[in-house]
């Protein structure tokens, strides 16, 4: 099946998610806080942004 442009953004926002999480769990360092610190409400749009990749991804990954 071939991607389309949302696809790969989402597959991109969960990436970086996982490894943002990973980075967290590991060494307490919060990569969007770092990058995206002076502006909080782009941090929660990149926050939301995952979660709604993430759910994407689910859906697409249970359709049959």
């Amino acid at each position: 099946m071939e991607k389309n442009t949302i696809d790969w953004i989402t597959l991109v926002l969960v990436i970086v998610g996982g490894l943002n999480w990973g980075l967290v769990g590991l060494f307490n360092f919060d990569l969007v806080k770092a990058i995206l610190g002076s502006i909080p409400i782009l941090q929660n749009i990149v926050y939301i942004l995952v979660g709604i990749s993430a759910a994407y991804m689910i859906y697409f990954a249970t359709k049959k």
